[in-house]
Formats: structure tokens, C-alpha cells, sequence
């Protein structure tokens, strides 16, 4: 078998594909903002072999996510920003940090089991410590936030849940989920309301605060919003596929089977477990 690469070896790659002279033309083409999309991508497609517990393919995927943090790596080194080495120093320097109930003198190496502290120390220290990281962040002055540091780029199901979670930690919140659902009835109605005043941008709006709702019952529930819309979306995609393989084999097309038909595939399905 022959030797293994090594990561020296994909920063090495990396550095060849953007060489000026003799690198890739579609590599040399690429800045940050070019590359926030392929970013994306394949985030969603580590989640998606996590979730089809396929663990020969999401070997392949976390690569392809590592070389994008790669790709970033070369591009801030280039431009005088930064290279890799102050990505991994920044990382780990801020995860001992974060966790003294570890590291309880900030060292990396401190054996383990110096101190120990329970959950809900962990926890608070957790928070405060970040707390302490936006305030260092701000670099203009400004009212800091607590919302500020919650990504714009996130879907916008994990945005909202982040930002509702971010808010409950400053007390903003509801003590349970009763009211939560209490209030999506309300925003229920107010859709209807808008509906029937015919005003399509209120109708958006009143939908948009609804989603937000349903996220922080979610949230109460201890459910992750994201999660749960995408296993959703993965029991229509199976259900749909079971109407469309009965068609098929009845020789019917889903656009003539009629809605009847399609229901009553929908229930089979449901009932098959799918």
C-alpha cells in the first residue's frame, strides 16, 4: 500500500493549484466570496451522509468540507489576512478557553482530571465566556448585541432557533411550551386575516412570523428545527416515491392520476410506514 498523504500534503495542493503560472484556471479565478457557495454545498452533504448513515461517504464529504477551510487558508495568506497556522492556533486556543473544566489552568497539556466541575458550572462558565468574546469583538463603538455574532449565512430554521435560544438566555422567552402554541394559533389567524384582506405582502410577513413560531416550539420542545424539517422532507420524498412506483406499475402518470388517487396512495404509504 503506498504511503498515505498527510495534511502538509493538501496545503501543499492547494498551494499549487493557485500558483500563478502553472496553477488551475478555475482555482486562480476564486476569492472568498466565490467560494462561500461550494462552502454551503458541502456542509449540507456532510449532514445528508450523517443522516443516510452512509460513514464510507461521509468519509469523502468531511474531506471536501476540510479542503474548503483549506481553500479559505490559502486566499487569507495570499491576501496578508492569515494562513493556517492561525487557524488552528485560534481554534484551539479558544476551545481550551472555553473549557476550563479541562484545562483549568488554560494549558493544552494539564493532565486530566486536575479539577472537575458539574454541568450547570460548565455551562454558565460557557456563556460567559462567550459573553466576554463578543465584547472583544466589537471593534467599533457601538451598543453591543447579544444577537450579534448569530450568522446572517445560517438557514434560516437554525438562525431563528440560535436567535430564540440567544434571547432566552436573557430571560426573553416563554417558561414553556403551552404559550408557544397558544401563539401559533394566534399567527394561524393572522395569516387567515391577511388572506382575506388580499395583501400578499402581509400574507408573506404574517407566514414569516409563523415559521418563526413553529421554530421556537421547536426550541421548547427540544427538538432541532432544521433536523426535524429535514426528516420531514425525507418522509414526503418517500411517500411521493411510493405513489409515483404504484402509478408506474399501473401503468398511470401522477399528473392524470387525480387527486383522489393520489390521496389514497398518500394513506398507503403512511400506513406501510414510509
Amino acid at each position: 500500500m503506498s504511503e498515505r498523504y498527510t495534511l502538509d500534503d493538501l496545503l501543499y495542493l492547494m498551494r499549487r493549484l493557485r500558483d500563478p503560472k502553472h496553477g488551475c484556471p478555475w482555482d486562480l479565478e476564486q476569492d472568498f466570496a466565490s467560494i462561500v457557495p461550494h462552502t454551503l454545498e458541502e456542509a449540507y452533504e456532510v449532514a445528508d451522509a450523517i443522516a443516510e448513515q452512509d460513514y464510507t461517504q461521509l468519509s469523502g464529504e468531511l474531506g471536501d468540507l476540510l479542503f474548503q477551510v483549506v481553500y479559505y487558508a490559502q486566499l487569507g495568506q495570499e491576501a496578508g489576512h492569515f494562513g493556517w497556522d492561525q487557524i488552528v492556533d485560534g481554534i484551539t486556543r479558544k476551545l481550551v478557553r472555553r473549557h476550563p473544566h479541562v484545562f483549568p489552568d488554560g494549558n493544552l497539556r494539564t493532565p486530566p482530571g486536575t479539577l472537575r466541575i458539574d454541568a450547570d458550572q460548565v455551562k454558565r462558565r460557557w456563556e460567559e465566556i462567550k459573553a466576554q468574546e463578543r465584547a472583544e469583538k466589537s471593534a467599533t463603538p457601538r451598543q453591543l448585541s447579544l444577537l450579534d455574532d448569530v450568522p446572517s449565512a445560517l438557514p434560516a430554521l437554525s438562525r431563528a432557533q440560535k436567535l430564540q435560544k440567544r434571547a432566552s438566555g436573557a430571560g426573553f422567552d416563554w417558561p414553556e411550551a403551552a404559550p408557544v402554541v397558544a401563539k401559533i394559533a394566534e399567527e394561524l389567524d393572522e395569516v387567515r386575516d391577511a388572506m382575506a384582506a388580499g395583501d400578499h405582502q402581509a400574507v408573506a410577513e404574517e407566514v414569516g412570523d409563523l415559521l418563526f413560531c413553529v421554530v421556537n416550539l421547536a426550541r421548547h420542545l427540544k427538538v432541532d428545527a432544521e433536523t426535524a424539517l429535514r426528516e420531514g422532507n425525507a418522509k414526503f420524498e418517500r411517500r411521493f416515491r411510493y405513489i409515483e412506483a404504484q402509478l408506474a406499475q399501473a401503468g398511470e402518470s401522477v399528473d392524470q392520476a387525480g387527486l383522489a388517487r393520489l390521496d389514497q396512495l398518500w394513506d398507503e404509504a403512511k400506513r406501510a410506514g414510509l
